[in-house]
C-alpha cells in the first residue's frame, strides 16, 4: 500500500507547496474514471457530426473534471463529518478510507470545504461558458451532473448512506458524461449513446463497488448503509461480478444492432470471463493484498475497456 500523507511530506506555505497540496487533495489518479467518459461520448459524437467541435470538447472536459475533484474534495469533508474515515482502521490507502488529508492533519475540514467549493464554483462558470458556446441544454446536463456528485455525500439526500450510491456514480461519471458529450457534438439525445455509456456505467459502479468492501465496517457502524454494506463481502462480489456480465452484454448488443464494430465485445467479454478469477481476493476482509488485487482489476478494466470502446467508436 502507498504511504498516506503527512504534514512532514506536504507541508509548506510556499507557492508550489500551496499548489501540490490542492493538487493532491483531489486524488488525480482516479480522475480516469471521468474523463474517458467524455472522450467515448465525445468519439462516438464526432463521428455523427458534420465537424469536430473541439472547443466544446475542451470545455466539457474541464468542467466535468473540476466536477469530479470537487466531489472527490467533499467526499472526504462529509465522511469525515459522519466519522466514517476518522474510524477507519481496516484502509487501504490510497483507494479506501478517503485522501487522509483531513485525519493526517495535511489540511483542515475548513480548507478541504472551502477548496471543494471552489472547484464546484469553477466548474459552474465553465458551465455557463459552454451554455454560452452550444446552448441553453448544457445547464441541464450540468446541473444535473453536478448536483449527483455533491448529492452522493452531502446532506440531506446523502445518496450513498441509503443504498443509492452505485446508481449515483453509475450516472453522474458513465451515463452522463458520454451521453452529454454525444450530444454536445450532435446536438442529439441518443438512445444509440445511452447504450454505448452502459458499459462504462457498469465499470464505474464496479470501481465503487470493489472499493466499499475494505470499508464494510467503518462504514456501518457510522450509518453508511452502502451497498456492500447492505450485502456483505460475498454478497457485493456476486454482484460485482453480476455488473460486468451486464457490460459484456450492452456492448455485444450495440455490436449486434450496428452501432460498434463487430468485434467489440471482445474485451468486454474477456473481462467478464476473466473477472472471477482476478478479482477472488476482494471478499477476503483479512488479507488487504488479495483485496487491493482485486481494485486494482476494477480500474483496470474501466480504463481499459472505456479506452477499447473509444478505438471502436473511431473505427465504427
Amino acid at each position: 500500500m502507498a504511504i498516506e500523507p503527512s504534514w512532514e511530506a506536504l507541508g509548506g506555505d510556499r507557492p508550489h507547496q500551496v499548489a501540490k497540496r490542492l493538487l493532491l487533495a483531489t486524488r488525480p489518479p482516479f480522475m480516469s474514471a471521468s474523463a474517458l467518459p467524455v472522450l467515448l461520448g465525445t468519439a462516438y459524437g464526432a463521428q455523427h457530426a458534420l465537424g469536430f467541435a473541439g472547443v466544446a470538447f475542451l470545455l466539457a472536459m474541464a468542467a466535468t473534471l473540476l466536477v469530479t475533484a470537487a466531489a472527490n474534495v467533499l467526499n472526504d469533508v462529509y465522511d469525515d463529518i459522519s466519522g466514517t474515515d476518522p474510524d477507519n482502521d481496516s484502509r487501504l490507502h490510497p483507494f479506501t478510507g478517503g485522501s487522509r488529508f483531513i485525519q493526517n492533519g495535511v489540511m483542515s475540514r475548513y480548507q478541504m470545504a472551502r477548496w471543494g467549493a471552489t472547484l464546484a464554483g469553477a466548474s459552474v462558470v465553465l458551465g455557463l461558458l459552454l451554455t454560452a458556446l452550444a446552448g441553453i441544454e448544457v445547464l441541464a446536463f450540468g446541473a444535473i451532473g453536478l448536483g449527483l456528485a455533491l448529492a452522493y455525500s452531502m446532506p440531506p439526500l446523502h445518496f450513498a448512506n441509503r443504498g443509492l450510491g452505485e446508481l449515483t456514480v453509475g450516472t453522474a461519471f458513465g451515463l452522463l458524461p458520454v451521453v452529454g458529450a454525444y450530444w454536445l457534438q450532435t446536438g442529439l439525445i441518443s438512445w444509440a449513446a445511452v447504450l454505448i455509456s452502459l458499459p462504462v456505467a457498469c465499470w464505474v459502479v464496479n470501481i465503487l463497488l470493489g472499493n466499499e468492501i475494505p470499508d464494510i465496517r467503518s462504514d456501518g457502524q457510522a450509518g453508511k448503509r452502502t451497498l456492500a454494506v447492505r450485502l456483505g463481502p460475498k454478497g457485493t462480489h456476486m454482484a460485482y461480478l453480476a455488473v460486468h456480465t451486464v457490460a459484456a452484454i450492452a456492448t455485444s448488443v450495440a455490436a449486434l444492432v450496428g452501432l460498434l464494430p463487430i468485434w467489440t465485445p471482445l474485451l468486454p467479454v474477456a473481462i467478464a470471463v476473466i473477472a472471477p478469477f482476478a478479482t477472488r481476493g476482494l471478499p477476503k476482509v483479512n488479507d488487504p493484498d488479495a483485496m487491493t488485487g482485486g481494485i486494482k482489476f476494477s480500474m483496470l478494466a474501466h480504463n481499459a475497456g472505456t479506452v477499447w470502446l473509444t478505438g471502436c467508436a473511431l473505427a465504427a
